[in-house]
């Protein structure tokens, strides 16, 4: 089932956001760290400062910029603490200072009283709403874990599904000596961003192994080297190993596309009928190579069957044309006539 999850203010002070150059800092509030930021979309509105409070939501980190800062600044002392012990009382997981700017003493004290974690950064406010905004994107997307393997390969992203035992670990790692790229195996977290884009990744605790049965667990970065993995990936098509049925007819031109829904969004499927003697890795290749190609407009197998659809018109057409009599067979069957 998908999953809609939370992030809590303490969870993002963990979050090494300083990699991404948005270094946090605690001011005050520490005994509300639980609340959840539900949302990536911030709120920066100064108009609940000045008594609008119908524009605040729930679940939004509320920023606080300099026109924020030097509106409370204005405000004498009673005035200022009346407008934040307002503000504070909506359901508002964490207030932000942007910029550097020093917070006011009954913000801090108001943040303390309410339990709500008050967070100062240096960086500057469009830059830090950029940040935090795809910070929490990642970290709010809906997702879906899956049984499958997730490669790398030529640059897209394959998902290999199919059910227990059938082989994707083994074809994986076929592709990998190949000299694929291994994302996940066994278990992949997906999740969508940006509405249109499913990225896979693989729990921290299994990340660079697989299973194979009769082997065991392997590490695929120390067998062969860090080159072979990649911490997450863009899925982009979805191969399905099915086992080979005699009695079921499988496709053989390409020309119907088949599409696999994944948290909304419909991914290009290929079913793989695995059976004594296909090489499923090769083929595996050769349909990434041929969807890099589909992607690019390029369709094979539309581009055959529209000239073979093309010949046989001028076939038709030829055929259908009347047949001129010839004068010369008419000299030779009239020739020694009277």
């Amino acid at each position: 089932m998908p999953q809609m999850p939370g992030v809590h203010v303490g969870a993002l002070l963990r979050a090494r956001t300083e990699a991404l150059g948005l270094l946090l800092e605690l001011v005050a509030g520490g005994d509300g760290l639980e609340r959840l930021i539900t949302s990536p979309h911030v709120q920066k509105t100064g108009l609940a400062l000045a008594g609008f409070h119908e524009y605040l939501r729930p679940g939004r980190v509320l920023i606080f910029g300099e026109s924020e800062i030097r509106y409370l600044e204005s405000l004498d002392g009673p005035a200022r603490t009346s407008a934040l012990r307002l503000a504070l009382t909506h359901d508002v997981p964490c207030v932000l200072i942007t910029g550097g700017f020093m917070s006011p003493g009954e913000l801090a004290v108001e943040a303390e009283r309410a339990r709500v974690p008050l967070l100062r950064t240096a960086t500057p406010t469009p830059i830090a709403i950029a940040k935090l905004s795809s910070l929490l994107e990642d970290r709010l997307a809906e997702r879906i874990i899956l049984h499958a393997v997730l490669l790398d390969v030529l640059g897209l992203g394959v998902l290999i599904t199919g059910e227990s035992g059938i082989g994707k670990s083994e074809c994986a790692l076929d592709l990998i000596v190949r000299g694929h790229r291994l994302v996940a195996d066994d278990t992949v977290e997906i999740r969508r961003r940006v509405e249109t884009i499913l990225i896979g990744t693989c729990p921290e605790l299994t990340r660079h192994h697989m299973e194979l049965r009769g082997l065991g667990v392997i590490n695929v970065k120390e067998l062969f080297g860090i080159a072979s993995t990649r911490a997450s990936k863009r899925i982009e098509l979805v191969v399905q190993l099915e086992r080979w049925n005699p009695s079921r007819e499988y496709e053989r031109l390409g020309l119907d596309d088949e599409l696999q829904e994944i948290l909304g969004l419909r991914v290009p499927l290929i079913r793989m009928p695995v059976a004594p003697g296909r090489n499923i890795a090769i083929l595996a290749e050769v349909a990434a190579r041929n969807q890099l190609l589909r992607t690019r407009g390029h369709n094979s197998a539309r581009i055959l069957a529209d000239r073979l659809e093309q010949t046989l018109r001028r076939a038709d057409s030829a055929s259908a044309l009347p047949v001129e009599p010839d004068d010369e067979d008419d000299d030779l069957e009239t020739e020694g006539l009277p």
